[in-house]
């Protein structure tokens, strides 16, 4: 194990858990703070295709996307999921806005879709579940 090995598995965990934070946040305001029905109400204001729907998966994928991120399991697979969510929200609400977060804009998207890229392409890292469930894979094969 090289020193450059440790420095990316630390700067992904400081990563994921950043991203994580803020999106567990964003799922749970969804989810509590507005909730659904006001979530709901919100995304068919914005114009957002099938807003019943979209607001219970944008807030699923932010809120246990979010989890997945901060401790590292199905890291590819919630990254793109999350890619994929701030795409949307990209392309159906904020593009038209212009770049700073102030005037609508889609600084905040853009910043946390490519994170989640990056860790959807890269992965956890060693310091999580995905590495822990990967030494052990021939364990749980054999279960």
């Amino acid at each position: 194990m090289t020193s450059s090995t440790v420095l990316r598995d630390v700067t992904l965990l400081i990563a994921r858990i950043g991203l994580g934070v803020v999106f567990v946040a964003h799922g749970w305001q969804k989810f509590s703070t507005w909730g659904i029905d006001g979530t709901q109400t919100a995304f068919a204001g914005m114009e957002i295709p099938l807003a019943d729907v979209s607001a219970i998966a944008a807030a699923t994928i932010e809120l246990v996307g979010g989890i997945a991120l901060l401790v590292g399991f199905a890291a590819r697979i919630a990254g793109a999921l999350l890619f994929l969510d701030m795409a949307g929200a990209f392309v159906l609400v904020h593009a038209g806005n212009g770049l700073f977060v102030g005037d609508g804009g889609y600084e905040l998207v853009v910043a946390l879709g490519v994170a989640s890229l990056l860790v959807a392409g890269v992965g956890a890292g060693r310091f999580s579940v995905d590495a822990v469930i990967g030494k052990n894979s021939r364990i749980l094969a054999a279960v």
